[in-house]
């Protein structure tokens, strides 16, 4: 067994593989872009070293600075994580060339699977059941929407390097199949350095059965599959294993193509063999496809180290060591069920976006796994995924599973930044995907009701205004001088809503609070406050926001009067980033008349292109960022005036 390892990597999975290989006695250096410098990856490591500025190509992408530091650390093999060099065949051979082991497959096993199309070809050699579809080399935009209309729509587009979504795209309809395509094609190029595509025909009621395959180099097994269909753009959200509805004639038939695909290039370690699922019905031992296969250690992993049993991450230790496969296939089984929820900052109104910001507090409940790469105070970086946890779940059965999950994330607590956490508590608690009813199109077709906003409750406002003026305390008069009146106004604000909140302290331990004409009781009983005879939740107060740990997180800011107009000042011409991010195309050009809806800008931003669109018909004023210029949140990026009539 190695003595120290370097991880190249950041985040939630560099903490990840360190908790295993420090339990093993295995020393872990860690790598740090300047973003990183105070990260909780860093703080665990056993040594840290710098490697460059915050963007990945200049620190976590660069190769050569990261061997180099694992040799002059003394570290014996570097584990790359997943993303960034993980799937990077020459820094592979890289890494053996410098005398170091790279636990994961080889270059050689990492080309065969790199590029979608190639892979697909050699899945088709070793039997491997694959979506129809066009995999070829030429990129001729004529020869692509001619495969298409053959096969039929809908199809989808996909970006033959990478994965997670980026460069892919659903086609309805002919008309649709350019602008898709060169979306496409823009994004692959700027996510993997390859505009590449290739075409397959779009599965309907589609599932996403993945199997996890584990290698030595000559022989492989499998340790069942996960379901991961909750998807929203072709981004995983909620995955679990095993697959509801699973039968044990497909299962076996998964499991043997899955191993098939591993042993057909030699696979070592630890892999994922994707597979489209058709969904408009039971489950079919001939219903499922081959799609990619991941070779790495996926975000998914730990509900697949639940059912089973097993560390993953020591096998790959184990096994990148020289050591054998640690069990055969038929010591492999399953024990119940699990679920992992995908916690992300991000602004589920407005569209899912990528959020930023100091984690002012962060709490997960005992009941559940939490793998988390932040800490209470570090801050969600514009440079990477906005990841902030990943919750997990396991139950005997299904059923407990998922209720663990629904428990665990009403009680998760996060405050300095918008989260999709009521989003995961929505989805944890829909009906049909209670009962297993679940493909790819469910967060699609129920979106609405899923990012649906609660009606603002008196309650939560009460609880934001009492942590604000400072009437939690032990004595409910700490808010106030002796001299100072015994009604007050706490005004706070709910999204872009004023509310007009006014306290009277009745005594020490008793208040009347008015809410927009409701009036509610706060009494304080044995040390804790009831609102209304139901106990206060949790408050977290910092940079002026009140957050209440109720329904996922509610969040109020505390406002002075004098600032209301001021706040709501705005000419409403202005377009502007809705995060930071690099300004990859800037369409707009000064004195041009656009319509609402017309794309002026795309931003790149966590990985993602975003595109900026006229909310109202117009000329362009004034373009105020250029193709290339990277800028802040609410940067101003073009303004528009009124048509001349």
């Amino acid at each position: 067994m190695f003595d120290k390892i370097l991880i190249a990597n950041r985040g939630e999975i560099a903490c990840r593989v360190m908790e295993t290989a420090q339990s093993m006695g295995v020393a872990c250096v860690a790598v740090y872009s300047d973003a990183d410098a105070r990260a909780k990856h860093v703080a665990m490591a056993d040594a840290a070293v710098h490697i460059g500025a915050s963007p990945p190509a200049e620190s976590y992408l660069r190769g050569d600075v990261i061997i180099q530091a694992a040799l002059d650390t003394g570290a014996q093999a570097i584990h790359p994580g997943y993303g960034f060099l993980s799937e990077n065949p020459d820094f592979v051979e890289a890494v053996a060339a410098a005398g170091l082991t790279f636990i994961g497959p080889s270059a050689q096993a990492i080309r065969a699977m790199g590029l979608k199309d190639a892979a697909k070809a050699l899945m088709v050699e070793a039997g491997v059941p694959v979506v129809p579809g066009y995999h070829g080399a030429d990129q001729d935009d004529d020869l692509l929407a001619g495969e298409a209309a053959k096969m039929g729509y809908p199809v989808l587009i996909k970006a033959v390097a990478g994965g997670g979504g980026k460069g892919m795209r659903l086609v309805e309809e002919p008309s649709g199949f350019a602008d898709a395509l060169a979306s496409a094609r823009s994004e692959a190029k700027t996510a993997f350095g390859n505009a590449d595509v290739l075409v397959e025909k779009f599965v309907t009621h589609p599932r996403h059965i993945e199997v996890q395959v584990f290698g030595d180099g000559t022989r492989a097994v499998h340790l069942f599959e996960r379901d991961c269909s909750l998807q929203r753009r072709h981004q995983k959200v909620i995955e679990e294993a095993p697959a509801p509805g699973m039968t044990p004639e497909m299962r076996s038939a998964m499991g043997a193509a899955a191993v098939k695909a591993a042993e057909a290039i030699g696979y070592k370690g630890a892999g994922t063999v994707e597979f489209i699922v058709d969904g408009s019905g039971p489950l079919r031992a001939d219903g499922f496809f081959f799609m990619e296969m991941n070779t790495r250690l996926q975000v998914e992993h730990p509900v697949t180290e639940a059912i089973t049993g097993v560390d993953l991450v020591e096998w790959q230790l184990r096994v990148a060591a020289g050591e054998p496969l640690p069990a055969s296939q038929d010591d492999l089984s399953i024990n119940g069920h699990a679920f992992e929820a995908r916690l992300y900052a991000e602004d589920v109104p407005a569209g899912f976006l990528p959020a930023t910001g100091t984690l002012t507090h962060l709490q997960f409940p005992d009941t559940a796994r939490a793998d988390s790469g932040v800490r209470a105070g570090d801050a969600i970086s514009p440079f990477y995924d906005p990841m902030i946890a990943k919750v997990i779940t396991h139950g005997p059965t299904r059923d407990v599973a998922l209720r663990r999950l629904s428990q665990a994330l009403a009680q998760t607590q996060v405050a300095g930044t918008v989260t999709n956490l009521a989003f995961l508590g929505a989805l944890a608690g829909h009906a049909g995907f209670g009962r297993g009813e679940v493909d790819t199109g469910l967060i699609a077709r129920d979106l609405d009701g899923l990012t649906a906003m609660p009606d603002p409750n008196p309650r939560h406002a009460v609880a934001a205004a009492m942590a604000v003026a400072g009437l939690d305390a032990a004595s409910g008069t700490t808010g106030f001088s002796l001299w100072s009146p015994l009604r007050r106004a706490v005004p706070l604000a709910l999204g872009d809503t004023v509310l007009d909140v006014h306290v009277e302290v009745l005594g020490p331990d008793a208040q009347r609070w008015h809410v927009e004409g409701t009036t509610l009781t706060a009494e304080q009983r044995q040390g804790r406050w009831n609102i209304d005879g139901q106990p206060k939740p949790d408050v977290d107060v910092a940079g002026g926001i009140a957050t209440v740990f109720d329904h996922y997180g509610v969040a109020y800011r505390a406002i002075d009067l004098l600032d209301v107009a001021a706040s709501a000042a705005g000419d409403g011409n202005l377009i502007e980033a809705p995060m930071p991010g690099l300004v990859k195309m800037m369409f707009a050009t000064p004195g041009a008349k656009v319509a609402k809806g017309d794309r002026l800008a795309i931003l790149e931003a966590m990985k993602m292109e975003h595109a900026l669109l006229a909310q109202r018909d117009g000329i362009v004023a004034e373009v105020l960022a250029d193709t290339g210029e990277q800028v802040s949140a609410g940067a101003a990026l073009v303004r528009l005036e009124d048509a001349e009539t």
